[in-house]
């Protein structure tokens, strides 16, 4: 492998020829005129399935199953792989231009809120659920949350891209971010030694921001990266990781915005209820991600 020398000003080469080439920039704001669509509920969520945007997805239906009707939303499916979180009514929403980001016009004034953490926080304390109370448990339930928003990136854009993605396999890379991810499981499956939840008994929005990446790490369903990690070493959290993934609702949300997988469980836009029954993409025809 040749050894690459920095050069003294880097400059961005357009041309790079990977998957994600088109996702990734020196500089933000929209590329494109477009504004972005709106339904008829409350909220409104402009996402894809991966782990972020499952983040909300989960917390929404399980707004839903216990009966909060203001959280019934529309999730609208951002193609990131044809640039569509560039446009500028996505910008407009998130000026980052990552998904997910969240509309609620439930208020006399829309309300706009963008990055996942930031999402779930809100979307919790408006309907006053999955978050403690009570100050020191609260505080508990927020260090998770935000434990998950700095270590997931070390897992996704670190490990995850040089494993899975990367044009090369670069040994020093991937053992860099093997050896960062092998901690945080450790972490996690410390802590959830004695616990049943991330914060406790109580079934939190720390345990919702958590599984997408960590849960789904440890059942085997990111990057095919499970016997080269040893995840089934982490018992304590491995046995939190299948109740959650037991729940309705984590299931109904890992399936919207979804384009992975089975088409049965590829919800790519929910717009009701009832689509989770009649629009899954073994039933119509589905928005291609190329």
């Amino acid at each position: 492998m040749a050894v690459y020398t920095p050069p003294k000003v880097w400059k961005w080469n357009e041309n790079t020829n990977h998957k994600f080439a088109s996702i990734n920039r020196p500089i933000s704001g929209s590329t494109h005129i477009k504004e972005l669509p709106v339904g008829k509920h409350p909220l409104q969520l402009y996402s894809v399935g991966t782990p972020n945007g499952v983040k909300v997805t989960i917390l929404l239906e399980e707004l839903l199953a216990l009966g909060h009707e203001g959280a019934e939303y529309n999730a609208h499916l951002i193609n990131i792989l044809q640039g569509e979180q560039f446009a500028s009514g996505f910008v407009g929403v998130n000026p980052n231009s990552k998904i997910p980001a969240l509309l609620d016009l439930s208020t006399e004034e829309s309300v706009r809120v963008f990055e996942s953490a930031a999402i779930v926080v809100y979307l919790s304390e408006k309907f006053n659920a999955f978050f403690p109370r009570d100050a020191k448990k609260r505080a508990e339930c927020l260090s998770w949350v935000f434990w998950s928003a700095g270590s997931a990136p070390f897992l996704g854009g670190g490990f995850g891209h040089f494993y899975a993605y990367a044009p090369m396999k670069i040994e020093y890379a991937i053992d860099r971010y093997a050896l960062e991810v092998k901690r945080q499981l450790d972490v996690l499956n410390r802590h959830l030694a004695d616990k049943r939840y991330m914060c406790g008994d109580e079934y939190t929005i720390a345990d919702m921001v958590i599984w997408p990446w960590y849960g789904a790490l440890s059942l085997g369903r990111l990057y095919g990266a499970a016997e080269f990690l040893d995840v089934s070493s982490y018992q304590h959290l491995t046995r939190w990781s299948v109740e959650i993934s037991e729940r309705r609702a984590v299931k109904r949300g890992a399936m919207v915005n979804n384009v992975f997988g089975k088409p049965s469980k590829q919800l790519r836009e929910r717009h009701d209820a009832s689509d989770f029954e009649h629009r899954t993409e073994d039933k119509v025809e589905g928005i291609k991600i190329e």
